[in-house]
């Protein structure tokens, strides 16, 4: 059981372990979101993972251990040698904090891969085994294991890249915006490795929990997700989901951020006020939004291949690469 060490400085009630199953929650994922997206989007189609020549792929490769919990994560990279170092890229998974697994993005780090980025795709503790900070802990772990195994893997420590979606997209950003701030790394794994980001990648992820505009913490017909993973509903501990938000610590530190949107306006909660406090720095950044996308619109087609490509571009632009620099 993981004990929450964010002093709130107001009387709380207990945290509550309601959420604290043990069983994992196979709710969400790729072809159960397909299957309910395909009712109401009968063109799309399933991305899935392919045999992809010259993309080499190694699994299970456990980059923290927690009290005998193994976490793990796959990784994707080119296998033609290059003189160059390689950009990173970090891919967190969706599911509300509580479902999904690392497999969900294996499609998309072969595509990136393909482009010559090497792709991490780590699991996290789910809301179901541990509740809020230790996902965003597992997340900083993961960076730390990839910037400590930079050398085997050929990755420019200048270009370490998190990207997430949904919830992984929230933790990517707070990953993003927390850079240098101990409180978020936790003291598990790799303490003498940086947790440094350069970039964020946020797909369709929430940058608030008590932004107007945010759909999180509704609990009138059951316990949100947000709800069990904080172990607090927001009128109990309003300051906690403030603190778990990453557009509390957007600033002058943030760093260059692509916001890729579905049509579904409440997953994007606090985009604007976030992009201004960016402009304000001018710290870069891009938006590019899917009119009549569901929310899962990574996954499939005809949104995959467009996101892939801003990806790419945005990557290339912020880390001045210019195009097929990776395979000259």
């Amino acid at each position: 059981m993981l004990i929450v060490i964010f002093c709130t400085g107001t009387q709380v009630p207990a945290q509550s372990l309601q959420g604290l199953t043990i069983i994992p929650d196979t709710s969400y994922a790729n072809w159960s979101a397909y299957q309910k997206e395909l009712k109401v989007h009968p063109y799309i189609s399933l991305v899935e993972k392919r045999k992809m020549p010259g993309i080499r792929e190694k699994n299970n490769i456990v980059f923290c251990n927690i009290n005998d919990r193994k976490l793990r994560l796959d990784v994707f990279y080119p296998t033609k040698k290059i003189e160059n170092k390689r950009t990173a890229i970090i891919m967190i998974h969706g599911g509300g904090w509580r479902s999904g697994s690392r497999l969900q993005h294996h499609p998309l780090a072969q595509h990136l891969a393909a482009l010559g980025y090497t792709v991490f795709t780590p699991e996290y503790r789910l809301s179901t085994e541990a509740l809020y900070p230790a996902a965003i802990y597992d997340v900083k772990s993961a960076v730390k294991w990839a910037r400590a195994n930079a050398k085997k893997y050929k990755i420019d420590l200048d270009k370490i890249v998190v990207a997430g979606f949904s919830a992984g997209g929230q933790l990517a950003a707070l990953a993003g915006n927390t850079n240098g701030l101990a409180a978020f790394d936790g003291n598990a794994c790799h303490k003498n490795s940086s947790s440094k980001v350069n970039a964020i990648i946020d797909l369709d992820g929430t940058l608030s929990f008590v932004h107007p505009e945010s759909g999180e913490g509704d609990d009138s017909k059951r316990k949100s997700a947000a709800t069990l993973w904080f172990g607090y509903s927001k009128k109990e501990n309003y300051e906690l989901w403030e603190k778990a938000s990453p557009l509390t610590y957007a600033g002058k530190s943030s760093v260059p951020t692509l916001f890729i949107n579905s049509a579904v306006a409440r997953m994007h909660a606090g985009r604007n006020d976030y992009i201004k406090i960016l402009d304000d720095h001018k710290i870069y950044n891009e938006v590019h939004s899917f009119d009549n996308s569901p929310h899962s619109f990574i996954l499939f087609n005809p949104w995959f291949a467009p996101t892939v490509n801003y990806i790419d571009e945005f990557l290339k632009k912020v880390f001045n690469v210019p195009a097929n620099k990776y395979f000259e």
